[in-house]
């Protein structure tokens, strides 16, 4: 019984080991999360796919619509708005995070 616990216990370290990690994808969908909700969350809602205070979900966003949002605050040509409003301004601050907020999204 020993010698069988031992057996997994090191098998399971091995792989443990051996396996990559998040990988870019992973490490992007993490950096989109932290900013959604450092950035997002407070209009839109702690989980993406439920409507915030001010709003709507923005669970699977494409990332036209997120630069044309976020970066110049109009909708890509085309696109039917959720809730047709002005409400949020532009935030060009956020151009570089963009990508990760769409993998986050995705």
């Amino acid at each position: 019984m020993r010698t069988r616990a031992v057996v997994v216990l090191a098998a399971a370290v091995t792989v443990a080991a051996c396996s990559e990690g998040p990988g870019p994808e992973g490490a992007a969908r993490e950096r989109g999360r932290q900013v959604y909700l450092s950035q997002c969350s407070a209009c839109h809602a702690i989980d993406p796919s439920q409507p915030g205070p001010v709003a709507p979900p923005i669970k699977g966003a494409s990332r036209d619509l997120l630069e044309a949002k976020v970066l110049r605050g109009t909708y890509p040509e085309g696109y039917t708005p959720k809730r047709p409003t002005a409400v949020m301004p532009p935030q060009t601050q956020m151009a570089r995070d963009i990508p990760a907020l769409a993998e986050y999204l995705r």
